[in-house]
């Protein structure tokens, strides 16, 4: 297969706005209060929204991209490869799906793989990095698809959250445990699971604890070196310690930082971290 042939189309859940050497595109999640809508499409003023958010007492929560959204992004590509956020979070890879039938509908000589990542952020960057490698070989489209669910199963999403009250504004942890969290300056370090559900694993007290517990997570998922993936909110000086901690660990990561686009930071909040990785196959 041609490299020009295919796109690669993913949601805003991966961090993910332009890729180098691939065509691309990316269908936003949206952010809601009873007060603003956030956009998440690469232009959003995402350290303004997080503080809009800190301030913020009312529910909140996030919106998928429609199938007419994912259509735009298919454009006219002859191969597309479409990866969404975990179903269990959003309607993302349900409405993605719905986009694919009417695609290939209209084009039978075109394919569209939907792929439920059941992760976010740098987890799916790892695989859209692997999409294009495979692509840039000439491997053949179903090659690529099947070598790519394959792949995810050595990659898991770490995160660590220094606040929970945005989760406990869209009902998906209790408002008392996101209080004593901040009460008694808990960092929660969890990851999601295999079946794409958030797991909190540790509960440390301070960031430096907390970014050990990381480094001792991924050692015990069967990271050994590889790539690593680590995005932060408004948080670039912990991230830049985790990498030295991987570094000093591991040795031989690939590592890159980013500051997490707007869908990952209303997760994270202010101070949050989210880390994806090659790990163990599970």
């Amino acid at each position: 297969m041609n490299i020009q042939d295919l796109k690669i189309v993913a949601d805003s859940s991966a961090d993910t706005f332009e890729m180098e050497g691939v065509k691309f595109a990316c269908a936003p999640l949206k952010i809601r209060t009873d007060a603003k809508e956030y956009v998440d499409d690469g232009k959003l003023d995402v350290a303004g929204m997080v503080n809009d958010l800190a301030a913020y007492k009312g529910k909140s929560s996030s919106s998928c991209p429609s199938p007419a959204d994912w259509l735009t992004c298919f454009g006219d590509a002859k191969y597309v490869f479409c990866i969404t956020i975990t179903a269990t979070l959003s309607g993302s890879y349900n409405s993605a799906c719905v986009a694919k039938k009417q695609y290939e509908e209209e084009h039978p000589d075109r394919k569209v793989f939907v792929f439920n990542s059941l992760s976010a952020g740098g987890e799916i960057r790892l695989v859209m990095e692997k999409v294009r490698e495979m692509a840039a070989e000439g491997a053949e489209f179903e090659d690529i698809c099947d070598a790519a669910k394959e792949y995810a199963r050595g990659t898991a999403l770490i995160f660590m959250l220094e606040s929970m009250k945005n989760l406990a504004n869209n009902g998906r942890v209790s408002h008392i445990a996101a209080k004593a969290a901040d009460i008694l300056g808990i960092r929660v370090v969890g990851r999601v699971s295999a079946k794409g559900d958030l797991e909190p694993l540790e509960k440390c007290r301070g960031e430096n604890k907390a970014l050990q517990a990381i480094v001792a997570v991924m050692e015990k998922m069967g990271h050994r070196g590889g790539k690593v993936r680590v995005g932060h909110c408004c948080n670039l000086a912990a991230a830049e310690r985790l990498c030295s901690l991987i570094k000093e660990k591991f040795g031989n990561s690939d590592i890159m930082i980013y500051h997490s686009g707007g869908l990952c930071s209303f997760y994270e909040e202010r101070g949050g971290l989210m880390i994806g990785f090659e790990c163990a196959a599970r």
